[in-house]
């Protein structure tokens, strides 16, 4: 394509030839060819204005800059402001704007963006749609999964997922949206059919994040600049800063206060292993619906996720229908083993997340609670200490294992938290193999008990001692032990 036809949507000077022929869009001058279309970004910790020298070598058509540099008669440049915002737009350019050909959700906040994600999903792949999801889990489009190295990818890498969702007939894209993406421009050019608000609390405060919480909250909020309709949490403090001068229509929803949508008489279920809850809901919707995931916030996920698809026209008994079958992967995720006794998975890897999913558990009043955990290697070891400290202190029993030991022993990873353990005087056994540790989780669960497999959450990996990455699911472990034992879904 000419250099020309991409250059829509933001303001630029231009310096040489524009009547040039472009082959690639370009951010890493490691991949840049013959016709490129080069944008120098600026990060943290580099500067891709300092190679601009080996991306004309290689054969650089035009370059995209935002800083001073020593120009070469026979490069074309344009220079621009901010050189994220033009990734972004030339990159909607380049893929034709694939936004445009979708519905998309981008839904933000600190906690509950990918279950309520996940959810959305669900329910519209039940409903008989088809939907691309864009997340911490990765990308998924149909079986197609493609790992992410950030919960919101790059423009350019958003704008290309987003093309391929439109060539497999996807037509629905679910984003969670990060506070740093919003920060860096990664979404800018999208257009959000739907934006979601579903709660905020300090994180991600510091060096190369933000520096306060008034710039995390502001870059949050500047996802509703770019959104038709807005979903807020009307429970959550800062809902009014939130909702204040936001160009896109409102709509709320609560389990405290009158909203669009609130959830009432939430109840919590434990049948036959399987630990949940049900709730009625009064506005847009008055219905009851269950929902396989315990604890009652899970009802502000279950909230967005059904007020998504009631905007989109999905009838009220599908929503009901599937709501029950979603398990989050690796949130809290409930998985079938023994009508005895309930398993869960979740990611919780430090004290915070560790006292959030015990602490949701013990709503069910378990018998006994039996924790599979380890600690990741070269981190801190403060992680280990009050990870073991906080199940102790709701007196689980520790099975101490691996947890990507990267490098590290895990016994004297294990070691550490027993530290912790020891506080409140907590039981405990070390068993380095991680299966071996479920395995034993599992053959001592009586009625009644819950078993938490904790840290490794929806990671299909393990990173062991030797610092070898191998493949590990917990899923396909409990399905092992199932087959081994006899067991099946209707046990």
């Amino acid at each position: 394509m000419k250099l020309e036809e991409l250059l829509n949507d933001f303001e630029y000077e231009i310096i040489g030839n524009k009547d040039v022929d472009i082959t690639t869009l370009v951010y890493d001058s490691r991949k840049v060819e013959e016709g490129s279309l080069f944008v120098c970004m600026v990060g943290a910790a580099f500067n891709a204005h300092d190679f601009i020298d080996q991306v004309i070598e290689k054969g650089a058509h035009a370059i995209v800059i935002s800083q001073d540099v020593p120009l070469k008669e026979e490069m074309t440049y344009i220079r621009v402001k901010d050189t994220r915002i033009a990734l972004a737009l030339l990159s909607c350019s380049y893929f034709n704007y694939p936004s445009k050909e979708l519905k998309v959700v981008g839904i933000t906040g600190t906690k509950g963006k990918t279950s309520s994600s996940l959810m959305i999903k669900s329910i519209l792949e039940h409903a008989g749609k088809k939907v691309g999801i864009i997340g911490t889990n990765g990308t998924f489009i149909g079986d197609i999964h493609e790992p992410t190295a950030n919960t919101t990818p790059e423009s350019y890498e958003l704008q290309r997922i987003m093309r391929k969702m439109v060539e497999h007939d996807c037509e629905y894209c679910v984003m969670e949206v990060s506070s740093q993406a919003l920060k860096m421009n990664r979404v800018a050019g999208i257009e959000f059919d739907y934006g979601v608000f579903t709660n905020i609390s300090p994180d991600h405060i510091g060096p190369n994040e933000h520096k306060d919480f008034a710039e995390y909250m502001a870059c949050k909020k500047h996802l509703f600049d770019f959104c038709q309709v807005g979903l807020f949490n009307k429970d959550d403090e800062h809902f009014e800063e939130f909702t204040k001068d936001v160009p896109c229509k409102v709509l709320t929803y609560s389990i405290e206060k009158d909203s669009d949508l609130k959830a009432l008489h939430i109840e919590l279920y434990n049948e036959n292993g399987e630990l949940g809850i049900t709730f009625d809901t009064k506005g847009l919707i008055n219905a009851s619906f269950k929902a396989s995931m315990p604890g009652k916030f899970n009802a502000y996920n279950a909230l967005v996720a059904i007020m998504i698809c009631y905007l989109i026209d999905v009838p009220t008994k599908d929503i009901q229908n599937t709501l029950p079958q979603v398990h989050v992967l690796g949130r809290g995720q409930v998985m079938h083993v023994s009508p005895d006794y309930s398993v869960l998975i979740d990611y919780a890897h430090n004290g915070v997340s560790f006292e959030s999913i015990i602490s949701t558990v013990e709503q069910y009043n378990p018998n006994k609670l039996i924790v599979v955990y380890g600690s990741g290697g070269k981190r801190s070891k403060t992680r280990r200490y009050e990870s073991g400290e906080v199940v102790a202190k709701h007196g689980g029993y520790s099975i101490l294992t691996a947890d990507n030991p990267r490098g590290e022993k895990i016994v004297d990873i294990c070691k550490d938290i027993v530290v912790g353990i020891d506080k409140y005087h907590g039981e405990y056994t070390i068993i380095p193999d991680r299966k071996e540790a479920i395995y034993h989780a599992l053959d001592m669960a009586c009625k009644g008990d819950v078993v938490l497999l904790l840290g490794k959450g929806h990671e299909t990996y393990m990173i062991g001692e030797d610092e070898v990455t191998r493949h590990f699911s917990e899923t396909e472990v409990l399905e092992e032990y199932k087959k081994e034992r006899g067991l099946n879904a209707q046990d």
